[in-house]
């Protein structure tokens, strides 16, 4: 019985897969990336990861043991020249597993897994990535400092109004008004005076058939 035995032994037997494994594994040094499926990249991910964090400490012990999985002295150069300086700062975690869809033949789930370092185009997107998220945090800083500066400005616009310029509007000037005679109006009591006067005048001239 194959009580907590939860390798996936992939239809084949412990050497066949442990060939398999680790020509897979020369393979991804070398390329960097390889297309295979989900099931044989889950399985190469465990394989291939503790060779590579054995390929941190350059001695040559540690050659001696990737040598005896991977059996590939080009292979081993390159682990331990290129790749162990590429990942050096990196605490684990050295593949990615991008899935592609099925196959079309038996329906298998397909996918690539490459090593992080090396995919350029990812590496290009986070750093872009990172300069967006520090520009929304100087943008979110400098938003109360902005609005601290147009309240400041509102409340000195209530405190002193702020003075309209009339747009200056040419006024054509008006044609001088001709001055009417000015005609003086005797006293109300002079008027009324001067009427007797002239009834008396005529009752003393005599008239023309006297």
């Amino acid at each position: 019985m194959r009580h907590n035995k939860k390798i996936n032994h992939l239809g084949r037997t412990a050497a066949h897969r442990e060939a398999m494994l680790s020509n897979m594994a020369t393979s991804l040094i070398k390329h960097k990336r390889i297309f295979t499926t989900t099931a044989k990249a889950k399985s190469l991910r465990k394989y291939v990861e503790p060779l590579i964090t054995k390929s941190k400490d350059d001695t040559t012990h540690s050659r001696r043991v990737v040598f005896s999985y991977l059996q590939d002295k080009n292979a081993v150069t390159e682990l331990f020249k290129i790749i162990a300086g590429k990942v050096a700062d990196r605490p684990g975690g050295y593949t990615r597993i991008i899935k592609t869809g099925n196959r079309l033949g038996d329906n298998a789930a397909m996918c690539f897994i490459e090593l992080v370092d090396f995919n350029e185009n990812m590496l290009k997107e986070k750093k872009a990535a990172a300069k967006t998220r520090r520009s929304r945090k100087k943008s979110t800083a400098a938003a109360p400092a902005a609005a601290a500066t147009h309240a400041a400005a509102s409340a000195a616009a209530v405190a002193e109004p702020a003075v309209v310029e009339e747009p200056a509007v040419a006024i054509a000037e008006e044609p001088e008004a001709v001055a009417a005679p000015v005609v003086e109006e005797a006293p109300v009591e002079e008027a009324v005076a001067e009427v007797p006067a002239a009834e008396e005048a005529k009752e003393e001239t005599p008239t023309a058939s006297e």
